[in-house]
């Protein structure tokens, strides 16, 4: 699980500055913090690799409720890891 996490990652390290969209319709980009996190141009908080794969590893999920007491930014995580520039 972890090799194809990786390869995942590095799909959300090289999509960072584009348009992604929230379940819900709101638009969004981010930018990498670090090799380790990512931060959202609408929120002042670090998104951590660690919830990306921990929200990877319970995927197919139909929407963000399902890893909200899981990961931290759960709209975006589930918008990042469901777009189809990171899940083909």
């Amino acid at each position: 699980m972890t090799r194809v996490f990786d390869e995942i990652w590095n799909r959300i390290i090289s999509c960072a500055g584009e348009s992604f969209y929230t379940k819900t319709g709101i638009k969004f980009k981010y930018y990498l913090n670090n090799d380790k996190s990512i931060i959202t141009d609408r929120t002042n908080y670090k998104l951590y690799k660690n919830d990306f794969e921990k929200a990877f590893k319970l995927m197919p999920i139909d929407n963000p409720g399902k890893i909200n007491n899981i990961v931290r930014g759960p709209a975006y995580i589930w918008a990042i890891l469901n777009d189809k520039r990171i899940s083909m």
